[in-house]
């Protein structure tokens, strides 16, 4: 079954998820696309509402990165051979199209890590130790993933930087006021997430630019549940750095890139020592590489690297704007769904969401309802999707949260419904 064009109100910050009317995905032919969801769970066809978590793969990546280790693999930019030579071209090439994707200025602002995680670590490490001193501060937001927040607090104990929170409403919704507020003379960087993993809440991440550069103030913005689900323009964004994972935007595990403006990125000194982030090395001295080799020490990810490719171009086919207004879609078809479901609360609410629903279910612990949706064959996660933080803040242990894809349908949302009303029957 495919989801509608969706039809909304569009607002200022509506930039990722625009709701201008968009032809529909031909889902059920998508779907075949994806050999895991023709699996069965538990004797039920497989319903996977945890994209937010990692989304599943095409062929077009497997099948890319399986043709690359049987006809290219090789060791990159080192070999003289010709084998290497393909496999380093095939690595750039991935380079190119993050910098396409993003519509960064330059390949060279593209820097390839295991994940978003090490690259705000990355960032904190080069960046912050060389830019940052004690007292200086940064500002993070109640919505932030763990890994937007041990980085920085682990800069706090090194070098003795302030960490200011930005508040969130009861909604979810993250007001312009309020970060603003947070800001004072001796902050030098906001890091903040793009869309809230645990909530679905889009920041006004445009408008947060604009405070931020007519302050001085340096921005990161972690875009993992961003990509994929509505286009991202880096240079619209004017944003210092933007940290994404390949596995979730239908690549593989252990790539991930950061975007870094080319003036921070040459005056970063390297994070990482070893091989390839060198320009010349002797016992007494070494000298590095520019960037993005200087970032990229030892044996890189090459065929993740061919996979994310991969996967760009596959949703780049599709349309990001088509998949944006297919998911949005589902959104709301699943809150009506499920807001009629007795005892049963829907956790972020704010205007501004991706396709992410989190709800909490009188008497029912989360890991209990996960655990029986499983049953059904609907996977979905339960937990605090490590944000601890949000979760105090809102007064929960956690929420069970089923997020949406390209690949999921009407009939999931329903499939959905149904698993979380035997919940409700079992602990009404």
């Amino acid at each position: 079954m495919e989801a509608c064009a969706m039809t909304c109100d569009a607002t200022a910050s509506d930039a990722l998820f625009p709701c201008t009317p968009q032809p529909p995905l031909n889902v059920e032919a998508m779907r075949r696309d994806f050999p895991i969801l023709s699996r069965k769970m538990n004797g039920r066809p497989l319903v996977y509402l945890d994209t937010a978590a990692s989304a599943q793969k095409p062929r077009a990546v497997l099948e890319a990165m399986n043709r690359f280790y049987e006809q290219d693999y090789a060791n990159i930019h080192r070999g003289v051979y010709l084998l290497s030579q393909r496999a380093t071209i095939a690595y750039e090439r991935a380079r190119e199209r993050v910098r396409q994707f993003l519509n960064a200025q330059d390949a060279h602002e593209i820097v390839f890590t295991r994940g978003a995680t090490e690259a705000i670590n990355l960032v904190a490490q080069s960046w912050g130790r060389t830019n940052l001193k004690a007292g200086d501060e940064v500002v993070l937001t109640e919505l932030e993933h763990h890994a937007n927040i041990v980085p920085w607090q682990m800069l706090r104990e090194q070098i003795g930087i302030t960490l200011r929170i930005a508040p969130i409403q009861d909604s979810g919704e993250l007001r312009l006021e309020d970060i603003e507020a947070a800001m004072t003379p001796r902050t030098r960087l906001l890091a903040v997430a793009h869309v809230s993993n645990a909530l679905g809440t889009v920041l006004p991440v445009e408008e947060i630019s604009a405070l931020c550069r007519t302050r001085g103030i340096a921005l990161l913005l972690d875009g993992c549940q961003a990509v994929g689900h509505g286009p991202v323009d880096v240079a619209r964004l004017g944003c210092d750095f933007y940290v994404f994972s390949g596995h979730k935007i239908y690549g593989p595990t252990g790539i991930g890139v950061l975007y870094g403006k080319q003036e921070h990125l040459r005056a970063m000194p390297p994070w990482q020592g070893g091989g390839d982030m060198i320009e010349e090395v002797s016992f007494e001295r070494t000298t590095y590489a520019a960037p993005p080799a200087r970032f990229e020490a030892g044996t890189p990810p090459i065929a993740e690297a061919v996979g994310l490719h991969a996967a760009l171009d596959y949703v780049a086919v599709l349309g990001l704007k088509r998949i944006a207004a297919h998911e949005h879609a589902l959104l709301q078809a699943a809150t009506e769904r499920l807001s009629r479901i007795p005892g049963l609360r829907i956790v972020g609410t704010a205007p501004d969401k991706a396709a992410i629903l989190s709800f909490v279910l009188n008497g029912a612990h989360p890991h209990d309802i996960g655990t029986i949706l499983d049953h059904h064959g609907v996977a979905v996660r339960a937990g605090h999707h490590c944000a601890q933080p949000l979760m105090h803040r809102l007064g929960l242990p956690g929420t069970t949260r089923a997020s949406f894809a390209l690949y999921n349908t009407m009939d999931d949302v329903e499939a959905l419904g149904r698993a979380v009303e035997e919940v409700g029957r079992m602990f009404g």
